[in-house]
């Protein structure tokens, strides 16, 4: 029979280890709700966004949509300099002409109102640093994540999410002979503020598909994996 000091030195080790493993789970939970919580999905899923996408105040949707459509089909025709060029000329004619009516009006009724853009030129548009640095290191996240999973993909660390990536960008060699990036772009933009109110009319119809669908998918992608060698079948981190 073990002596009884041996037992309770071992029950002491056995829960030292697992609040070890509690905290270290603890933490890894906390950097990813971080992470999540800064990422673009969680823009996204923004309730800004959500109004915006979904057209609860059309006239605000209708100006997002229409600037953003235009700016994309002006990028289509033209070149990123003409855009940006004629969009800041465009600004700068507004504010010069609103400048020189303001000193007309100033002049004629011999008021002395001062500059009209006076009260935004006293705001304060530099950068704080504590700003720059958060945005620098979210970025930073971004960017990590992305490199540590392409580095796992092409080294084929899992030969199933490999083979995706490399349908993936199969199917996109075909959209690149059909369309360009400012077209994609384009496709995008009015898929974005087309698919969610369509998608809350017809929630239910489209659920239930989805589910098909995704049921089908991982059907198949779990008999491919069984007829795989044992070598390079999927393995789950412990």
């Amino acid at each position: 029979m073990a002596d009884p000091m041996t037992q309770s030195t071992q029950i002491s080790s056995s829960q030292g280890l697992a609040d070890g493993q509690n905290s270290v789970a603890a933490k890894d939970s906390k950097m990813s709700d971080s992470f999540l919580s800064s990422s673009p999905v969680s823009l996204i899923q923004s309730p800004q966004v959500k109004d915006l996408v979904h057209w609860r105040d059309p006239k605000k949707s209708g100006v997002v949509f229409g600037l953003s459509l235009l700016t994309l089909l002006s990028l289509a025709a033209f070149s990123v300099i003409s855009v940006i060029s004629y969009l800041l000329l465009a600004l700068l004619c507004v504010t010069i002409t609103f400048r020189i009516y303001k000193s007309v009006v100033q002049a004629v009724q011999k008021s002395n109102d001062g500059h009209p853009f006076k009260a935004l030129m006293e705001k304060d548009v530099s950068i704080p640093p504590e700003t720059f640095h958060k945005h620098v290191d979210v970025s930073l996240t971004y960017i990590n994540r992305f490199l540590k999973q392409m580095s796992k993909l092409f080294l084929v660390e899992d030969l199933i999410d490999s083979l995706k990536l490399a349908v993936v960008m199969w199917l996109l060699t075909y959209v690149g002979a059909v369309f360009n990036g400012i077209t994609v772009l384009i496709l995008a933009d009015i898929l974005l503020f087309a698919v969610p109110p369509f998608y809350e009319k017809n929630k239910t119809q489209i659920d239930h598909y989805m589910e098909i669908a995704r049921t089908q998918v991982n059907t198949t992608m779990a008999k491919l994996q069984e007829k795989l060698p044992g070598a390079i079948k999927r393995t789950k981190a412990e």
